[in-house]
């Protein structure tokens, strides 16, 4: 890699690291980038997948003082992250190259409306969650399917994964959103980190990718547990709709 593709590399680990702490879609930032210099997507996809691992590591040490009271429900909530995460990672690495070519643009265009419907995303969840009232403190039936779910897609690519994370929790769990964006900061941690795990053993791995990404991941990860919160969402919106709109492009033209 040439110093110009190792610094780019490392600041979209550092904005991912920031955007998947606060958003959740930190993949749209350092998948195309790797897109971009030349890196075969499954191997794009499996190194940003482990390098992110630290960075959701260092989003949920950011968010410790929200963890307080929840360790049962980080526990039972992580079964299914690790669950779904494997079953993710294994479809990836059984299903046939031409079949992730065809649907990562389908995930990324996933990935990209959830984005852009954020906000109402966000204003759905705090209604529900104003009118819940009385719910288990597990929350209802459905979240741990559904956590196990937003597993399975986070460790097949995981753009996104973070939004789908907080539409389940904050719809079926009656807590605050800052106190379930730090239980979805663990739940991201354990999906990227079991489907790393597999990759790093059975797939093709660029480990430059990996510590470029992992050594900016973390310290995005610090920035957006503190000076994150405070950036205006529709600007990291946007540049994520730009962002993965550019790798949609890159996916359909070549």
């Amino acid at each position: 890699m040439t110093a110009f593709e190792v610094v780019a590399v490392l600041l979209a680990g550092v904005a991912a690291g920031t955007i998947n702490t606060v958003v959740g879609s930190g993949t749209l930032i350092t998948f195309p980038t790797l897109l971009a210099f030349g890196v075969p997507p499954v191997t794009a996809n499996v190194s940003n997948t482990i390098g992110l691992v630290p960075g959701s590591i260092s989003g949920a040490v950011g968010y410790r003082r929200e963890l307080a009271g929840q360790r049962s429900r980080v526990l039972r909530l992580c079964v299914a992250s690790l669950l779904g995460g494997v079953a993710g990672a294994v479809l990836l690495l059984v299903l046939p190259d031409g079949a992730f070519a065809a649907i990562v643009p389908v995930l990324i265009v996933l990935g990209l409306v959830l984005v852009v419907f954020q906000p109402r995303i966000s204003a759905w969840v705090a209604r529900r969650h104003d009118a819940a009232g009385g719910l288990p403190h597990h929350g209802t039936w459905w979240v741990w399917p559904g956590v196990a779910l937003t597993g399975v897609y986070g460790g097949y690519f995981g753009a996104a994964q973070g939004v789908l994370l907080m539409a389940v929790l904050g719809t079926g769990i009656d807590e605050s959103l800052q106190r379930l964006n730090a239980v979805k900061n663990i739940l991201a941690a354990v999906v990227n980190a079991v489907a790393g795990l597999i990759f790093a053993v059975v797939a093709d791995v660029d480990w430059w990718v990996v510590l470029l990404i992992g050594v900016g991941s973390v310290i995005g990860g610090q920035l957006g547990a503190s000076v994150g919160r405070r950036l205006p969402p529709t600007v990291l919106r946007i540049v994520i709709v730009c962002v993965g709109v550019v790798a949609l492009g890159a996916f359909l033209l070549g």
